[in-house]
């Protein structure tokens, strides 16, 4: 079907009508809405990034962004639990995969990078599909250029992702947020993992992460604490700072999502997730990502699921702050 009957609101081109074209039928976008080469802007533009050469353990994540698209097809107009209509308030649309090179590190670090600068060179905000946790960096320093300062970050993961080098190397999932720490382009006062877990090399792998100004909120602490307090938390270490919002989805336990390459038992559940999310409406949020989604360790798409929803609630909060 070349021109599929969509839902449309406020002039923005959404969904697929759902009730005239079964969910299942059509090609595969972020939440069935247009390509980015059908509207004539976007406010928010949904890529892909097929790149996981920085994995250190279970590789995969190559193939989680159209993973996630096809999860998305089961997504609908109105998100009741933050009362907003996020394809009415914001033209979304899916900017299809980012190319870059599976044989260099460097070099697909650097194409991110000029990517994500060329997507939001008009005004548009990304929210981006990985992919391994190495794309972070290119896509923190894309941010931090177009809003002309350091940026806040939450960093949702059940690991730091601030070690040194794997193997010598210094880019890998496993290294992004010390880069990005190294290369001045964090706010150290408002920077945060929430949802980390797991046994460490050392106990110097959390000094080095205060020294680098991380605030830690672990799996636990969400449990003992709440949903409530957590984000009263992160809304006050944050506060109205530019705002990008990296998600990895080992942060959920594996009974939530099993379909990850790194995964840690004791978990946050999937509810836990986007009700703290969700407790960040108003923030000024320019740019997230979900990644380490790997679809061969995904029985019954339950990682895939979770993830369509994270980037869900996440483009509502973009029209919301």
């Amino acid at each position: 079907m070349q021109n599929p009957p969509r839902i449309t609101a406020n002039g923005n081109l959404g969904p697929v009508d759902a009730a005239l074209v079964p969910r299942y039928a059509g090609p595969a976008t972020y939440a069935r809405l247009p390509r980015l080469d059908q509207v004539q802007h976007a406010d928010v533009a949904v890529v892909g990034v097929p790149f996981d050469t920085g994995v250190s353990f279970r590789p995969g994540a190559r193939f989680g962004a159209n993973h996630v698209r096809e999860a998305s097809r089961l997504l609908r107009p109105y998100n009741p639990a933050q009362d907003a209509s996020p394809f009415e308030n914001l033209q979304v649309a899916d900017a299809g995969d980012m190319a870059v090179n599976p044989f260099n590190i460097n070099e697909a670090i650097e194409s991110i990078q000029a990517n994500a600068l060329d997507l939001t060179a008009g005004g548009s905000k990304l929210l981006t599909l990985g992919g391994d946790h190495t794309i972070a960096l290119p896509l923190l320093r894309a941010a931090t250029e177009r809003a002309g300062q350091p940026v806040a970050l939450l960093h949702f993961d059940a690991h730091l992702d601030t070690w040194d080098s794997y193997f010598g190397a210094e880019y890998t999932h496993g290294t992004p947020f010390r880069r990005a720490v190294e290369e001045g382009i964090l706010d150290t006062e408002a920077i945060s993992h929430v949802g980390t877990r797991g046994p460490l090399y050392g106990k110097r792998d959390l000094e080095d992460d205060r020294r680098f100004g991380f605030g830690i909120v672990t799996s636990s602490d969400v449990f003992r604490q709440g949903v409530d307090e957590v984000v009263a938390k992160l809304r006050d270490r944050i506060g109205n700072r530019p705002l990008y919002i990296s998600v990895d989805i080992d942060v959920l336990d594996p009974a939530h999502a099993p379909g990850t390459g790194t995964p840690e038992a004791g978990g946050m559940t999937s509810r836990e997730l986007l009700e703290i999310l969700r407790g960040l409406r108003g923030m000024n949020l320019v740019g997230a990502d979900i990644v380490e989604v790997a679809p061969a360790y995904d029985h019954a798409d339950i990682t895939a699921v979770a993830a369509s929803h994270v980037a869900y609630d996440l483009i509502t909060l973009m029209g919301l702050s």
